[in-house]
């Protein structure tokens, strides 16, 4: 099911070519983005580990701790005025604090001489339904820092923030380069949940429709084949961003962090390639429901057509009966009616002995 939108569009100040931009939200405008923004910020080393909430002004005053490295994780960009400080503070580029207000984008990757700039989609499959939700998330990885925008609290990080409180956990021993792949990663993972639900969903459905298919399955059909075209125009392109991370221009990932990157983009292979596997499947779900429906109508019309046929000898000698000659045979028999009902009764009998040995009355074809 899509998801409607109401969207605001970005306005471009035109009297002041110096001024840049007026920095709106674009996206959903449903009741809870009003909550106020959540700044986390963790600090970690190999031996130490920091974990809080922040206000902007807390943010503003906060120095760079060399021996640490910083994740700064933002919920709700709702609100332009806490992005534009966060991207002033980092040094943002206002193409890319338009980027993440803007929550309607597919995913993408900008590089920049200090930092590398990236948007994927994560999203969530509603059984009930048989639909997806998605949000985007934004990641701002520096040299020293990272920096996440998510659209609202959902714990889709909260596995990685466990590995981080572990005392020896080896990625508190590695730069944040590391740790924007453990984010991404946990992206893709999710991806594969929904792809399992979706799997388990058009599984039960195709079981479904090999015995008594109905229109309640023609729309099942249809709603998961649009989580399906959705989920492919995430994937695709983040494929392609995945990509472009593996060839490291800018240097921002180590050499150590390359084959973890790599094992992602082998991850979005393998999901596009069981994505395409479930999208045949529902094609051919499809077939088989024209093909159920089809065969259900010909069982209708066989069984109508039998019936008729049963009953046409008898109509034939009522009719004949029924003419107006004053001399017929057994028309003043004292028993000529029962013989007539016999006869009636007899050939009925015979063709229906007739057609159940033809199978013609089974409910099978």
């Amino acid at each position: 099911m899509k998801k409607h939108r109401k969207l605001l569009r970005t306005k471009r100040l035109k009297s002041d070519p110096h001024a840049g931009n007026t920095l709106v939200y674009v996206g959903d405008t449903d009741p809870t983005p009003t909550k106020k923004p959540i700044i986390k910020k963790i600090a970690y080393s190999a031996d130490d580990f920091t974990e809080c909430e922040l206000s902007i002004e807390d943010l503003a005053a906060y120095k760079a701790d060399p021996n640490k490295k910083l994740w700064l994780n933002v919920h709700g960009v709702h609100d332009a005025d806490l992005i534009n400080k966060i991207g002033v503070i980092f040094k943002l580029h206002p193409l890319v604090i338009e980027d993440i207000l803007n929550t309607e984008q597919r995913p993408k990757i900008d590089e920049f001489d200090d930092y590398l700039f990236l948007e994927t989609r994560l999203f969530y499959y509603h059984k009930e339904s048989m639909s997806v939700s998605s949000e985007q998330i934004s990641m701002v990885l520096g040299h020293d820092f990272l920096l996440t925008f998510q659209e609202r609290s959902t714990g889709a990080f909260e596995p990685v923030r466990e590995r981080l409180r572990a005392s020896k956990a080896q990625i508190r021993t590695l730069d944040v380069d590391y740790l924007s792949y453990a984010l991404l990663d946990s992206v893709v993972d999710r991806y594969f949940n929904v792809l399992n639900d979706v799997g388990e969903a058009s599984e039960e459905l195709e079981e479904v429709l090999l015995t008594k298919p109905s229109n309640s399955e023609l729309h099942s059909i249809h709603q998961l084949k649009h989580v399906s075209i959705e989920l492919r125009r995430a994937v695709w392109p983040l494929r392609e961003v995945i990509n472009s991370l593996s060839h490291n221009e800018k240097g921002f990932f180590k050499p150590t962090t390359m084959p973890y990157l790599r094992d992602v983009y082998d991850h979005t292979v393998s999901f596009i390639e069981s994505l395409e596997s479930i999208r045949d499947s529902l094609s051919g779900m499809m077939d088989i429901y024209m093909a159920s429906v089809s065969n259900r109508v010909n069982l209708e019309l066989r069984a109508l057509t039998v019936v008729a046929m049963l009953f046409m000898p008898a109509t034939l000698i009522a009719s004949i009966f029924g003419m107006n000659f004053e001399y017929m045979p057994w028309l003043k028999h004292p028993d000529g009616f029962w013989w007539a009902l016999g006869l009636m009764i007899g050939i009925a009998a015979i063709m229906g002995l007739i057609f159940w040995r033809r199978q013609w009355l089974s409910s099978r074809a």
